[in-house]
């Protein structure tokens, strides 16, 4: 075992597991959905983008009470045609994509499964130091490349949602919001929402 006290055993922990995952997948194939299937529930979150592994810990207190408001608000404005939800949940692109959006708007007939199959009408991730290059990249690259309507990028540190709507097959930058300033959404369906709101340390 190190003696470095800067190492908190998370090597040593994780050494087994890496080992036998080596031994399940084969050098330089991409990552499949049947491989996802087989690695442990740890608390960490597993997603594929074109068959490469992400592995992110477990999200921060501040990341979680920004979901949460997310969802409430989210759900307190939606429609009988839509449903929202939030992760951990898959949302099975292909084979070799598979992701799970810290908080979705979908239709209600897709709920009925192991996963979610149909593109989300809206996708919203809460950015955090572990996720902020993907959010901000691959992943924006490959819900605009499904077809997800709406991608809302929330950074609980300022805070600041920025909102994206796909038109002819691009985001497009349709609203930037900070603070106390209003975010009036009219797709996929009407609503309001204030940045500091995502943060406030009660409803």
């Amino acid at each position: 075992m190190s003696t470095d006290p800067r190492d908190d055993g998370t090597a040593d922990a994780a050494a087994p597991y890496a080992a036998s995952m080596s031994a399940e997948l084969t050098w330089g194939a991409p990552v499949t959905y049947a491989d996802l299937q087989r690695m442990p529930d740890d608390g960490h979150r597993r997603e594929l983008i074109d068959g490469q592994l992400l592995v992110t810990p477990s999200p921060i207190p501040l990341h979680q009470l920004c979901v949460a408001r997310i969802y409430d608000r989210l759900a307190a404005a939606a429609p009988d045609d839509t449903v929202v939800l939030f992760a951990p949940l898959d949302w099975k692109i292909s084979d070799l994509s598979v992701v799970e959006p810290d908080v979705l708007v979908t239709h209600p007939d897709d709920v009925d499964g192991a996963y979610l199959s149909d593109t989300p009408l809206l996708v919203v991730e809460v950015l955090s130091p572990s996720t902020r290059l993907t959010d901000l990249g691959s992943k924006r690259m490959l819900y605009e490349r499904s077809g997800v309507g709406d991608y809302w990028i929330v950074d609980p540190a300022v805070p600041r949602l920025t909102a994206l709507r796909l038109e002819e097959d691009t985001y497009r930058e349709v609203d930037t919001v900070d603070g106390h300033h209003e975010h009036r959404a009219t797709t996929p369906f009407t609503v309001r929402i204030r940045p500091s709101d995502l943060v406030a340390t009660s409803p």
